[in-house]
């Protein structure tokens, strides 16, 4: 699929990262979506764990004691604790979750979803401002201000892809959240050229 460049660049609310081009593959690749819903996948995206910038991880550390009481997780056993350089990410560097029998260490093993989502719905705290943004905004993600569809659509690794919404569709609230919600009419405006005969 073609890369088309957006009208602008478009900032994260963190300053980073940055995007200006999209492929046009997260407008025709679909996945299930509706992981709540699920029933076959058994969160075989979260055996990896995922990228956490360094700014995200000083915003789950203090939330720290109310996130070990709910997940009955302590704070060291969160991260790999390696760090990687990356512009891309806001503070300029990541780490990873810890990966735990075979799933992230944040996976709810007693039901479904991502147990740093259920703890802001718990304490009335929007989910975006400690999950994950890489997490949040998955099966998109961003690379040198490309925003594409991330390696498991791709490498076509995902048990959901081809069923539900198109890619793009799926995430395009959290890409107004992250990004504001002009690039959502750009690329609705991009999505509209790639369906178009």
């Amino acid at each position: 699929m073609p890369i088309v460049s957006l009208s602008r660049e478009y900032v994260s609310r963190h300053g980073q990262p940055r995007v200006s081009r999209v492929d046009t593959a997260i407008f025709v690749r679909r996945y299930f979506m509706r992981c709540m819903e699920c029933t076959f996948c058994n969160d075989v995206c979260c055996r990896f764990g995922v990228d956490v910038d360094a700014e995200n991880v000083a915003r789950l550390h203090q939330h720290a004691a109310g996130l070990e009481a709910f997940t009955g997780i302590s704070r060291e056993q969160w991260f790999t604790g390696q760090w990687r350089e990356d512009a891309d990410f806001p503070g300029g560097k990541h780490t990873r979750t810890r990966v735990q029998d075979g799933r992230c260490v944040f996976l709810n093993r007693a039901g479904r979803g991502c147990l740093v989502h259920s703890y802001c719905a718990s304490v009335g705290l929007d989910y975006q401002e400690l999950k994950p943004m890489v997490s949040t905004l998955f099966p998109v993600t961003f690379d040198r201000g490309l925003l594409h569809a991330s390696l498991e659509i791709e490498d076509g690794d995902l048990v959901c892809i081809d069923q539900g919404p198109t890619v793009y569709r799926g995430v395009r609230d959290e890409l107004a959240y992250y990004f504001g919600p002009e690039i959502v009419v750009d690329l609705d405006a991009v999505e509209h050229q790639t369906a178009a005969p």
